[in-house]
């Protein structure tokens, strides 16, 4: 589960972050990653992490089951009592925890934002959808920024532009693969707009109208990542560097996506590594 996290769009723990810094961030990932598997199906067969978390291996498909227990786990790894936190990865996130003082309320978001996907699976309006990034990725942002001891109210507010970017960057390189999900992550009043239907994005490849609506939400992430970006010149060092290449990664992605001609329905478009680089050094640049 871990692995995964060198395949984002910027490496979530990078090597040149001080180790105390790399172990928290790990930690933190391994539980949205987890509570991400749960929400999408995706956890390893056989009813390993079921049964970690206190549930008979049948009910390994019930997701809603999977997260009321890790909600369960989470307390465990915020209270005194024994007995701890039953998953590996909760029990892992315990140090870090204690070491940054961090709060619930965070992480009891992540798992609202992916009880909410059993139970919606089409946005209205953009607001909508919104108030969906304020529990799913907002709150990773929130995290680094409680990890590294450097949150205040304009971080915060600038985090959450950040965040909610990437994640409208993410829904915009997925399409295909979220309606194969049966959800769709872009606002039905943006669809009915560039006069989008659900079958135009079911077809192999996009028409000009699904290239449009494309476009258009890849300049709203755009816009968010705008707003968004002087959080890099707030911070100093290291951390200045993991947070440039947050939004260097949001950044490669929309040229990805732009270099495809916004037609996202083949596949993701990804950023490559020199792309990535060159946003970072132009990030530095803007906000050194």
């Amino acid at each position: 589960m871990l692995d995964q996290a060198a395949h984002e769009n910027f490496p979530v723990a990078p090597f040149f972050l001080p180790r105390a810094w790399r172990t928290d961030l790990m930690a933190v990932y391994g539980f949205a990653r987890l509570v991400d598997d749960i929400g999408d199906g995706d956890l390893a067969p056989g009813g390993g992490d079921a049964v970690l978390l206190g549930l008979e291996r049948a009910q390994a498909d019930n997701r809603s089951a999977l997260l009321d227990a890790l909600e369960a786990d989470l307390h465990r790894v915020f209270s005194d009592r024994a007995p701890g936190p039953r998953h590996p990865l909760l029990r892992r996130l315990g140090p870090t925890v204690r070491r940054c003082a961090l709060t619930p309320e965070p992480f009891l978001r992540l798992i609202e934002a992916n009880r909410q996907d059993q139970r919606v699976s089409r946005y209205g309006t953009y607001d909508d959808l919104a108030a969906y990034c304020e529990l799913s990725a907002n709150p990773v942002g929130r995290l680094v920024l409680g990890i590294t001891g450097t949150a205040s109210p304009e971080r915060i507010r600038r985090s959450d532009a950040v965040c909610t970017a990437l994640q409208i960057v993410e829904h915009v390189q997925d399409v295909a693969e979220d309606l194969g999900r049966d959800r769709i992550y872009l606002p039905a009043e943006d669809m009915k707009r560039f006069g989008v239907t659900e079958a135009d994005l079911a077809a192999p490849s996009g028409g000009a109208s699904v290239r449009a609506l494309i476009a258009y939400e890849a300049e709203r992430a755009r816009d968010l990542l705008n707003e968004g970006t002087s959080l890099v010149g707030s911070v100093h060092g290291r951390l200045k560097l993991l947070l440039a290449g947050f939004v260097a990664g949001g950044r490669a992605a929309l040229q990805a996506v732009a270099a495809a001609d916004h037609d996202v329905l083949p596949g993701p478009p990804k950023p490559t590594k020199l792309s990535l680089l060159r946003e970072v050094r132009a990030t530095l640049r803007r906000e050194g």
